[in-house]
């Protein structure tokens, strides 16, 4: 069974999906192989320095990934060319840990599952909620200033249509036991759908 986990910035895709992988299931985070595996790619860095120069890389010559943020934030155009770049290489690294495992059970974390059109590929998709009070709260904790998070938040499709589409939501306002509960509950009844 393949699940394709969703949801908003702040709202807790990483823990709950370390979740899953409690209940057995085995993870992917397209975030860390955006981070350990393309931002690191000799042909991905040519890309983006081809486009916006030595200044996207710091004195290590690693991507800048403040910067970056700043120019794919600020411009739509930016986003949407560099989600070009990325987005098909994810998707291809993704799709050969599934197939190393087919018998397991996996979570893939996606955040632009829907926006994408990439629900198509998983046999269940998982949405994770929280207020918008809560979701601010915690990118505010990661030492994103307001302003910057709301921006952020508002480059994805609104919280609420993820929910729609999404065939489970797990709201993760709560308590630690609360969100491992709804996790459990939701692992046993995909798994019990999917038999």
């Amino acid at each position: 069974m393949t699940i394709g986990l969703t949801g908003g910035m702040g709202c807790g895709k990483s823990t709950v999906a370390a979740l899953f992988v409690r209940e057995g299931f085995r993870g992917v985070d397209s975030d860390r192989i955006v981070r350990e595996q393309l931002l690191v790619d000799a042909d991905v860095l040519r890309l983006l320095t081809g486009r916006w120069g030595e200044g996207v890389l710091d004195a290590a010559g690693r991507v800048n990934r403040p910067r970056l943020a700043e120019i794919i934030f600020a411009d739509d155009a930016e986003r949407l060319w560099l989600e070009s770049v990325l987005h098909p290489r994810v998707k291809a690294v993704w799709e050969a840990s599934l197939v190393s495992d087919p018998a397991a059970d996996w979570v893939v974390e996606v955040p632009l599952l829907f926006e994408k059109g990439l629900e198509k590929g998983f046999d269940f998709t998982v949405c994770v909620a929280a207020s918008s009070d809560v979701q601010l709260s915690r990118l505010t904790e990661r030492g994103i200033p307001r302003p910057l998070a709301e921006q952020r938040i508002s480059k994805q499709l609104p919280l609420a249509q993820k929910q729609d589409f999404a065939d489970v939501v797990v709201f993760n306002d709560g308590s630690p036991a609360f969100l491992q509960e709804q996790v459990r509950r939701v692992a046993a009844t995909l798994r019990a759908a999917k038999r």
